[in-house]
């Protein structure tokens, strides 16, 4: 189990530097984007992308330790806390977009950008959350929502800046925005309380190896791909 076990751990450790590394790279370019077409939309995607950051950072740290269990409650909180904050940027920026604010040119940047976002992101998601998982580690598990609710932002600000660009309907991302921002709220009272809906199996209370996401337990009326069997 020792084995597996650490293979799980270098996995995550991978996968969150790849996360981190990404979102370094798409915070400046989004932030660049945005403050050139006056976007609020791609400037909050980039701020987004620094929340994110934090979240990663934090499992990166649980698991530089010698114990990562020990930290994962400290982890848990970081993350709980960049969910927040993140539905509260979400909400001020598209409450001020609807209300009157600055309305964003077009930008091809950003939308190539935010394009590439919604590829890359659930791909890591995915990696992480199964990984995760497998290891009993429901703070990964947590920061890997985190990445996935940032690739529905991601879809949300993409179909807002060409709704933009087509037709000028600069009301459709924060309309969307708003919605996600109900999402994350949930989400981090969730990671808050250490839920992950279905709850992780260390691999210690396995009989066997390395398992799959059909051997977690399911909370009633769990909808989560684990407990539907459905793949992402």
């Amino acid at each position: 189990m020792s084995v597996r076990r650490d293979v799980l751990r270098r996995r995550i450790r991978w996968l969150v530097a790849a996360t981190i590394t990404y979102n370094v790279i798409e915070a400046v370019v989004a932030i660049s984007a945005g403050t050139i077409a006056d976007s609020i939309a791609l400037i909050g995607f980039g701020l987004d992308s620094v929340i994110e950051v934090s979240s990663a950072a934090a499992v990166a740290w649980q698991f530089a330790g010698p114990d990562p269990q020990r930290r994962e409650k400290v982890a848990l909180r970081v993350i709980a806390g960049s969910f927040f904050a993140l539905a509260a940027y979400v909400s001020v920026e598209a409450v001020r977009s609807l209300i009157g604010a600055e309305r964003p040119e077009h930008s091809l940047v950003g939308i190539v950008l935010v394009a590439v976002s919604v590829v890359v992101m659930p791909f890591l998601s995915w990696a992480q959350r199964r990984a995760g998982r497998e290891l009993g580690s429901a703070s990964a598990v947590a920061d890997s929502k985190q990445t996935l609710l940032c690739t529905y932002l991601s879809a949300a600000v993409l179909v807002g800046l060409v709704l933009n660009s087509t037709f000028g309907w600069w009301w459709a991302d924060p309309v969307v925005a708003l919605g996600l921002a109900v999402v994350a709220v949930r989400e981090g009272r969730q990671a808050l309380r250490g839920e992950t809906c279905c709850s992780p199996v260390h691999l210690d209370e396995r009989d066997g190896g390395a398992g799959s996401d059909s051997d977690c337990r399911c909370a009633p009326g769990c909808t989560d791909t684990c407990c539907t069997g459905e793949t992402r």
